[in-house]
């Protein structure tokens, strides 16, 4: 029995719009997982949930903006400019707000934190001012490319490719220099370290500036995908990235990629195939949270460890 011309068109369209909302679902997750990668490496080293990383990702997001804007500077040179920026700023900030706690009980540096991230908020309100800001995007960004018969723009390409890329850095780092042993040593116990002769503070610093690095390609990727820039654009994608961490497994790298691809993939399903439930698409990330939690308390690639004091 041959299947009516009709139906080979209608298959052909579903899987395109299939494929359609893969790319969409990848580009989401990559950022996610950018993000994530921030919260888990700073976790594994000093237990401290960094509640301040998405306003961080904002900030990177603003310097490449008012780089090309005010100072008509090309985009990658405002890229270049605002990545090395908001590296610093991490290491600032962790030297102000976190490094003078670092011996206090662990609500301390907790509250810093959160501290930390509400002083970033309504700083970037009063310099920035509140009103959303449209974001030029870059030609190679937003030119439309072609696929066979799926349309994405650019930014949507490249998102997972400086995702990947990255990801492969940052394993090397950790895995094959002194700095990356250094900083397994640190996760695995601080005291032991100071004792073997590793300089904890230049390993602390180094965590916080390579996750800074991090959140301001997301959020440069991010003003790329959505163009629009506003003070608190950091709030939602920050809680979401920490829910992506703890589902991978916080502590675990290739966790925080993990989760932040699987919640890119469910939201944007989700969206997809279930429109009328479009307005509970942030609702989901913490129903996964909590389905997670109560399966797997570690996460998906996470290990139990011993809790230090």
């Amino acid at each position: 029995m041959q299947v009516p011309a009709f139906e080979w068109i209608k298959n052909l369209m579903t899987f395109t719009l299939f494929l359609q909302h893969i790319v969409n679902a990848l580009s989401l997750g990559s950022l996610y997982a950018l993000l994530a990668i921030g919260y888990t490496m700073v976790y594994g080293i000093l237990r401290l949930i960094n509640f301040a990383h998405g306003d961080i990702f904002m900030i990177g997001a603003y310097v490449a903006f008012y780089g090309t804007a005010l100072f008509v500077l090309p985009w990658w040179a405002s890229l270049l400019i605002s990545i090395v920026f908001t590296a610093l700023f991490g290491i600032g900030l962790e030297r102000v707000a976190y490094k003078p706690l670092r011996d206090s009980p662990r609500i301390s540096i907790m509250i810093s934190a959160i501290g930390a991230s509400f002083l970033l908020e309504n700083l970037a309100v009063l310099i920035f001012g509140g009103r959303p800001k449209g974001v030029e995007v870059p030609k190679v960004m937003g030119q439309v490319l072609n696929i066979g018969s799926v349309s994405f723009l650019g930014v949507s390409l490249f998102i997972p490719i400086i995702t990947f890329g990255l990801f492969v850095l940052l394993m090397w780092i950790v895995n094959g220099t002194k700095t990356g042993i250094a900083m397994r040593a640190v996760s695995t116990d601080i005291e032991t370290s100071r004792l073997m002769g590793i300089d904890v503070n230049r390993v602390v610093s180094f965590t916080f500036g390579l996750g800074s690095l991090l959140a301001a390609f997301g959020g440069i990727m991010w003003s790329y995908k959505y163009p629009q820039l506003n003070p608190l654009m950091g709030v939602m994608p920050g809680l979401k990235c920490f829910i992506a961490a703890v589902i991978g497994g916080i502590g675990n790298i290739g966790g925080a990629v993990l989760g932040g691809l699987l919640l890119g993939i469910i939201e944007i399903m989700i969206v997809a195939f279930f429109p009328t439930l479009s307005g509970y698409r942030d609702a989901f990330a913490f129903i996964l949270l909590i389905i997670v939690l109560l399966v797997k308390p570690t996460g998906l690639l996470g290990k139990r460890q011993a809790e230090k004091v």
